[in-house]
């Protein structure tokens, strides 16, 4: 099946996604203190670094599905992305600042309105 460039698309964003959830991993194990919106000091929290490993791990596994365009892959990048929505929401009410959910928040949005489109769904396989 060929590729439609907004599948690549999508693959780019899920492994730019998975590389972010990579240094975040490494942050939470006392490297990169300085990098984004992760510990401010040198912190070291071996819970926190498996689960944003895993999630790096589950970004790099469906930028590969969405490659080679499997059909699961499409159910799978939506239920990835509303969960990411429901915890940056739910990290928004528990006091989480504005600033730095803004841009999870927006690219999951996206992401979820571009694979609902019609096009995106039939190259999927999905009607």
């Amino acid at each position: 099946m060929s590729r439609p460039i907004g599948v690549t698309i999508l693959g780019v964003i899920a492994a730019i996604m998975g590389i972010l959830a990579a240094v975040a991993a490494l942050q939470w194990l006392g490297f990169f203190p300085w990098l984004g919106p992760g510990p401010a000091i040198r912190t070291f929290n071996l819970w926190y670094a498996l689960m944003y490993g895993l999630l790096a791990y589950i970004y790099f596994w469906l930028t590969q599905m969405l490659w080679n365009v499997e059909e699961v892959a499409w159910v799978f990048l939506a239920v990835i992305t509303v969960f990411n929505l429901i915890l940056n929401f739910i990290s928004l009410i528990g006091g989480t600042p504005w600033e730095i959910l803004a841009p999870g928040i927006l690219l999951n949005s996206l992401v979820l309105i571009y694979i609902m489109l019609p096009g995106v769904r039939n190259a999927f396989g999905r009607k």
